[in-house]
Order: structure tokens, then sequence, then C-alpha cells
């Protein structure tokens, strides 16, 4: 028997994760049973509990990828761009996010997400560590920042990855609530609130 390719493990999972985002996206986290996502992706329940063995994995699932891109992207901007203001870095972030809600609903899954790890906790815990993750990462680049620019270094790094981290998630809230059109300029905004600093050289 052909052994299955990484590829095609990686396909077959993204295809089970799209068709969650749709269900839960229009049924809601709660409403929609894993039956509902077997039908969404048109798959046997077989094929997807090789993937997942549950409904709160493929939320988990959908969140660490969402999460990932969003770090993947601050890294990438502040590796082949060191020079570029905070503000530059989270406007990237911000339209990256802005994006990923078109092509997937990220937002309101995100809300929707949050929602349950109040009262799921290992949904919770989860979260907590997957944004203490994004936080570090956060950190890393206003260090990085506050060594090479004229950033001042009080207050901490990791207390200005929290404030960004406050960006991140309002601007996922008010695209669930509010959409694209409320939150159009928020790149613009970040880049105003937090222009280039001159050098320290």
């Amino acid at each position: 028997m052909p052994r299955v390719s990484d590829r095609y493990r990686d396909a077959r999972r993204e295809h089970i994760l799209a068709a969650a985002r749709r269900a839960f996206l229009r049924h809601g986290f709660h409403a929609t049973s894993m039956q509902d996502l077997f039908t969404e992706a048109q798959l046997s329940s077989g094929a997807v509990y090789r993937y997942f063995p549950g409904k709160e994995d493929i939320v988990l699932a959908i969140a660490e990828d969402n999460m990932r891109e969003v770090a993947n992207l601050i890294r990438t901007v502040t590796e082949e761009r060191p020079g570029e203001s905070i503000g530059t870095v989270l406007a990237a972030a911000v339209e990256l996010i802005t994006a990923k809600n078109q092509d997937s609903g990220l937002a309101g899954i995100g809300v929707q997400a949050w929602s349950e790890s109040l009262s799921n906790p290992r949904i919770g815990m989860a979260f907590g560590q997957m944004l203490s993750t994004l936080r570090a990462e956060l950190a890393e680049v206003i260090s990085r920042h506050q060594k090479t620019t004229a950033l001042p270094a009080e207050p901490s790094a990791e207390s200005l990855a929290g404030v960004m981290i406050g960006v991140l998630v309002g601007h996922l809230l008010q695209l669930a609530l509010l959409g694209t059109d409320a939150v159009a300029d928020t790149p613009a905004a970040l880049k105003a609130l937090w222009p280039p600093l001159p050098d320290q050289s």
C-alpha cells in the first residue's frame, strides 16, 4: 500500500479546517456537531478523526494556525526591514488579519473561540499559551527597536507587547462586529500613532 505523502496530509488537514471554518461561521461553535463537519468536508468520520480527535482539537488547530501566521508575518517584516517602525509592523499584521478574515471569516471564528475559552479549561489553557508565545514574539521585536532606535527602554518590551496584542485583538473584534469598512483606515492610523523613530546612531 503506497505511503501517504506529507503534502497530501497537509492538504487534507487544511481541507478539514476550511470546512470547519465555514460550518462554525454558519451555525456557531456549539450548534455545529461533528456530523455537520463530516458533511461540510464531504468526508467520512474516520477520515476526519484521523486528523482531529474532536471538535475542540479543530478549534485549537484553527487558532494555532492563525496566530502562527501573525507571528511569522511580524518576524518576516522585522527581519527583512529591520528599520521599520512598530506602527508599520502592526499595520502589516492588521492587514494580514483583514485579508484572512475575508478569506476564512477569521474574526468571527476568533470571537467564538475566545468565548469558548472562558468556560472550557482545555481551550482556555491552550489560548493562554498561544497568547504568551505571540507576546514573546512581539516583545523580541520591541526589544530590538529599543536597542537600535530611539524607542525608550521603559516601559518594558513585555508591557509594550501587551499593548500591541490589545491592538490586534481589538482589530479582530471590530472586524467581527462592525465589518471591514469600519477598520479600513487602521493601518494608516497605526503608522500615524507609531511613526518611524530617528536612529540613535
